[in-house]
């Protein structure tokens, strides 16, 4: 990743956040994106005061002119794009019988248009310099979370679009990531909105339980840097993968009475 130029979405906490410090520190020059300018904007300053390269741009990942300016910044700054990690992303916590629609809209366009415009305009960049797409989707793409509707819904269109992806462009050498990083110590949880599309504000389940973040970003520059498809990491996410393939019903089951036990879970055990 050396001299390597990094689009990071979602960098102002967690896996966003900790990938931007990891893919710096390899001598990478890192694009951190977020809504909270102040945040990533203050990162970036610690960054470069260690002498590591790094701007921050304030974007809003579901507006199609904040990812076309992200991309247009980038460009006129480093004159490259070499990997574009899309990590900006919110989930839900409600039952679908009970939660406002517009609270699945907002993870759409969080989650999907997000991605789908950041590529959109980072694409023929990459495609340039054979580089790298990302996507940090989660297990509940690949099984359907309970009381999660529009973050399953949201992550399965996400890994849909990047496997067409990276089918369309498999003559052009550019590589698609899909990672599930499983239950990761971060603020999802606590930004995570209601029913009536308010944010949660406190975490269902034992961050201090769950893989760090730190390690998470880790994972995803190995993966990268190696080209690989897919990463799932966890035990619990490699189970559950492979259960989905042999015993889904069964993983119906052991997933509805894993969530019904989380403090003040929508539906009952």
């Amino acid at each position: 990743m050396k001299n390597k130029v990094v689009i990071i979405t979602g960098a102002s906490s967690g896996i966003g956040l900790a990938c931007a410090w990891e893919f710096a520190s390899k001598g990478a020059s890192v694009v951190l994106a977020a809504r909270s300018i102040g945040l990533t904007g203050k990162t970036a300053d610690e960054m470069r005061a260690e002498g590591l390269e790094a701007f921050a741009l304030k974007t809003d990942v579901s507006v199609e002119n904040d990812c076309k300016k992200l991309v247009e910044t980038a460009i006129n700054k480093y004159s490259r794009i070499d990997v574009l990690i899309n990590n900006a992303g919110i989930s839900m916590r409600a039952l679908f019988s009970e939660v406002d629609l517009q609270v699945l809209r907002q993870l759409m366009d969080v989650n999907f248009w997000g991605t789908v415009y950041c590529t959109k305009y980072a694409l023929p960049y990459l495609i340039e310099s054979k580089g790298s797409v990302a996507g940090i989707s989660s297990i509940a793409g690949f099984h359907g979370l309970p009381g999660r509707t529009g973050y399953s819904a949201s992550k399965f269109a996400m890994q849909g679009f990047l496997e067409s992806l990276r089918i369309e462009n498999l003559k052009n050498d550019l590589h698609v990531l899909i990672a599930a990083p499983g239950f990761t110590s971060s603020n999802i949880r606590k930004t995570a909105l209601a029913a009536d599309g308010t944010a949660q504000g406190e975490s269902p389940r034992a961050e201090d339980k769950m893989m760090p973040a730190g390690k998470v970003a880790k994972h995803i520059y190995r993966a990268i840097v190696k080209r690989k498809r897919s990463l799932i990491l966890t035990p619990k996410g490699k189970t559950t993968v492979l259960l989905k393939k042999i015993a889904p019903g069964l993983l119906d089951r052991m997933i509805y009475k894993h969530l019904a036990e989380e403090p003040d879970s929508p539906f009952k055990k």
